[in-house]
């Protein structure tokens, strides 16, 4: 009787006695990596599939096999189960351990990018009920005018309502979700301007890729796109003019306050995306800072 196991450096098949016949993976650690990425995603490699080509009636301890497997045991089959040592066979512990920290960084990057979808949505779905929430308004205050208003408009009160309410949770939610996925950028942009930077960039990764210059200007696409094209000025900021400073310094200072606020946005996302350091009163420091300066220019 045979036992199929896989092992991180390669994939072994043995009896009771030891090992009859063995694949090792390429000692690269993005062959490594690719490998382990797909055990994890419960995918059968190729080695696998190949070895157990030679034999009949193998068994396996790991459910993942158990299409090309003779029979699936939990437990393993063997009492005395050869003890596989990866650098008998040339591999060495520091190569696992520069393997495990990118799978580990990969998983999280996936797990990230869930949640940033989540943050899309959310924030999307609150600038539309927002948007709606506005034309009710302006609705019921026309309709109120009228010499005598229907008592119809009840209905479009409490839906008014009831939106206003939904749209309030969903802030709350938004703001849950930012400070678990981007506490800097949170911080920094504020939680509804940092989840719009993440919706336009695409994934908070993308926004931190992004150079400060994209970031000031992102969401003013269109006015880019008439200045490449020989009308108006190009645009001084996008949705970063939403962020809560550039109504508290002049027109003529909101270009500099814009470009700080940009800077500050995208060493936030770096910090959020790949380094989870906490920069936040750090960076509040250095916007008060440079902000005083912008001021009594």
């Amino acid at each position: 009787m045979y036992h199929i196991v896989t092992k991180w450096f390669g994939v072994f098949i043995y009896n009771g006695k030891g090992v009859v016949k063995h694949l090792l993976f390429p000692k690269d650690e993005d062959e490594l990596v690719k490998r382990l990425v797909s055990i994890k995603k419960g995918e059968v490699l190729d080695e696998e599939k190949e070895l157990i080509k030679e034999f009949k009636d193998v068994f396996a301890s790991d459910v993942r096999l158990a299409n090309i497997a003779t029979l699936i045991h939990e437990k393993k089959v063997f009492k005395d189960v050869v003890e596989l040592k990866p650098e008998d066979y040339g591999f060495t512990l520091d190569l696992l351990n520069r393997v495990s920290s990118r799978v580990a960084e990969m998983e999280i990057k996936e797990k990230l990018e869930k949640k940033d979808l989540q943050i899309i949505q959310m924030i999307k779905s609150f600038d539309e009920l927002k948007g709606f929430l506005n034309i009710l308004s302006e609705r019921l205050e026309e309709w109120k005018s009228l010499p005598s208003p229907d008592e119809s408009i009840n209905i479009i009160v409490q839906l008014r309502d009831e939106i206003k309410k939904t749209v309030e949770s969903l802030e709350e939610s938004i703001k849950e979700k930012m400070q678990e996925v981007a506490p800097n950028l949170s911080a920094v942009a504020g939680p509804l301007l940092g989840a719009r930077l993440i919706m336009l960039a695409g994934a908070l990764e993308r926004l931190a890729l992004l150079p400060s210059s994209t970031i000031q200007i992102i969401g003013a696409e269109k006015a880019l796109f008439r200045y490449k094209h020989g009308e108006g000025t190009p645009p001084k900021h996008g949705v970063i003019f939403q962020h809560h400073l550039m109504r508290r310094v002049k027109p003529s200072q909101r270009g500099k306050v814009a470009r700080l606020v940009a800077a500050k946005c995208a060493t936030a996302a770096k910090a959020d995306a790949f380094t989870k350091r906490d920069l936040t009163e750090f960076l509040k420091e250095e916007i008060s800072s440079r902000l005083k300066e912008i001021k009594n220019v």
